[in-house]
């Protein structure tokens, strides 16, 4: 799979309080579809030595400003959706993700995702991250996207909600080429950098080949310097956090907000 380039992505605003809602059941595929999608899962399942798992994620139908609607899908789906793009005219899949901008008292923590990763591999993030799954799921059919991001926190860095001292939604970023989805939300905490380190190497997992935080006063220099091996997402989320003004147009030179 490779990286997606800059151009294609649209930023889309949300409100603090976006709620997110389950509309319909999982659409069926017919035999020649699902065929194609299951041949597409085995090779990459082949490439990558068998570590996907095919859970179910959240797939976004509609956008608004105060509430995203959708359905769940196999995981498998969406692999087939990223290795043949063009399968969105039969799967219509915009799986969606949580994005966090994990700041604390010396700065914002970046991730390096490992090489072999199916979606944009190599490249620098802003942990924690991961795909909207049923266990953000509430009764009454909605879906907690906070509540998804401190599953990733703890699962990725270490760090329980309780280390969280507050949150902001910031963005939902969305990839026209993919039709991937991610809702930037700011967490901050007052642990320092050794803290943060210390957490991650004892019990965060292996998402992350490699960490690193940058001061607020040095984000700029450091976005520019990442270039292109910084995802758009991140510029995304900095941007709305108003930490690196511009970081969005500079890189995209695209879409405007809606």
């Amino acid at each position: 799979m490779t990286n997606w380039p800059a151009a294609g992505w649209q930023l889309h605003d949300v409100v603090p309080d976006l709620q997110i809602a389950i509309s319909r059941t999982t659409p069926s595929l017919d035999d020649a579809l699902d065929a194609e999608v299951e041949r597409l899962w085995e090779t990459a399942q082949a490439r990558l030595g068998g570590t996907l798992f095919n859970g179910r994620v959240f797939s976004t139908d509609s956008i608004r400003t105060n509430l995203l609607t959708g359905h769940w899908t196999e995981y498998r789906r969406v692999v087939a959706q990223l290795e043949r793009p063009e399968l969105f005219d039969q799967l219509a899949l915009r799986p969606t993700a949580t994005g966090g901008v994990l700041l604390c008292a010396d700065g914002v923590v970046f991730g390096r995702r490992p090489r072999h990763a199916i979606y944009q591999g190599n490249l620098w993030q802003l942990p924690p991250a991961g795909s909207l799954d049923p266990s953000a799921a509430r009764a009454d059919g909605s879906v907690d996207a906070l509540a998804q991001i401190f599953t990733e926190l703890e699962e990725e860095m270490g760090l329980t909600r309780d280390a969280i001292a507050s949150t902001r939604l910031l963005c939902l970023a969305e990839h026209h080429g993919s039709h991937v989805l991610d809702l930037g939300i700011l967490l901050r905490t007052t642990l320092r950098e050794q803290d943060i380190r210390a957490t991650h190497a004892a019990r965060g997992n292996a998402e992350y080949a490699e960490l690193r935080i940058v001061r607020e006063a040095d984000l700029a220099t450091a976005v520019s310097r990442m270039g292109n091996t910084l995802t758009i997402q991140a510029r995304a989320f900095l941007d709305s956090a108003g930490m690196v003004p511009g970081a969005w147009a500079a890189a995209t030179g695209a879409l405007s907000s809606t």
